[in-house]
């Protein structure tokens, strides 16, 4: 039996898609040939927010409900939290590092770019939350897949751009990287870092061993906070669920403007089994700080 894995062609997506092809043949012993698949986000250079949520995993989606594929892998957090009938999360496999990375020219840090430096990003969330530190910078809308990103500091046309750490490591480039940012600084976006392995249900039980329990809870999570916020993929919302050692999940979210002017950061506790609650009840306790009036939903405090 050879299982059909529906990827994008994107460097970065075939790196995550052959890292799972081998753990599925690994763990089950069937072996896996990569499909790759045109997304409608591959084929526009429009800023992601103007695209719209789920730009980049609708067409793998119909490959699937077409059975032209048995199963996709899709970077978390560009999945729109509204799931898909007939299609699951067969599993998510341990997360890589979550966190943000500068890569900027002459190995400078944030706080070492001068005055009026240029910094590249495709994320609303990130501007936001540069724009909130204070520092001089200017922020520049840009869009690519990671080496286009990162020659346009090389070649001099920006002085840095802001990526998630975990691409640039599935790519064997994060020695490029010339400061990660902490999470107290720039919180990243709900699941950044970890993969969703989709599937029709009747393939699910077959993957189920790439899953890990914790990182499954801590994306759940995330993206309940997310999703109870009514807010996309592409909004100024970040969320980081960090689990212990006892199996006690604890969940900083933050909404922040895109001028940076407001930021309301809190955080939740709870256990594995509480995951999506959690995320619900600190998206519960942002509304009622303020948070609505930056995202522009109702909040009903009965929920």
């Amino acid at each position: 039996m050879t299982l059909r894995l529906g990827t994008r062609g994107s460097a970065l997506a075939l790196a995550q898609s052959r890292h799972v092809a081998e753990r599925v043949t690994a763990l089950t012993g069937e072996r896996v040939e990569l499909v790759e698949i045109v997304t409608a986000g591959d084929r526009s250079d429009q800023p992601v927010q103007q695209l719209g949520v789920g730009v980049f995993v609708s067409a793998l989606r119909d490959a699937l409900a077409a059975k032209e594929i048995d199963f996709a892998v899709h970077s978390y957090k560009d999945l729109p939290t509204a799931g898909v009938g007939g299609l699951v999360i067969a599993a998510v496999p341990p997360r890589e590092d979550p966190r943000d990375a500068l890569v900027a020219r002459d190995g400078l840090t944030l706080t070492e770019l001068p005055d009026g430096a240029t910094v590249g990003t495709g994320a609303l969330r990130r501007v936001a939350q540069l724009a909130a530190l204070g520092l001089p910078l200017r922020t520049v809308p840009i869009r690519g897949n990671v080496d286009t990103r990162l020659r346009k500091v090389a070649q001099g046309e920006l002085d840095a751009v802001v990526l998630a750490r975990a691409g640039l490591v599935r790519l064997g480039r994060a020695d490029e990287v010339t400061e990660i940012l902490d999470p107290m600084l720039m919180l990243p976006a709900p699941a950044q870092g970890a993969l969703a392995v989709e599937s029709r249900e009747d393939l699910a039980e077959l993957l189920r061993p790439l899953d890990d329990r914790a990182t499954r809870a801590a994306v759940t999570a995330e993206r309940a906070l997310l999703a109870a916020l009514e807010a996309g993929c592409s909004a100024p919302v970040a969320a980081l669920a960090e689990v212990t050692e006892d199996d006690e999940i604890y969940l900083r979210g933050a909404v922040i403007s895109v001028d940076g002017g407001y930021a309301l950061k809190l955080s939740r506790t709870g256990t594995l089994a509480e995951a999506e609650q959690v995320g619900r009840l600190l998206a519960n306790d942002l509304l009622e700080d303020g948070a609505d009036h930056v995202l522009g939903v109702q909040h009903d405090p009965r929920t």
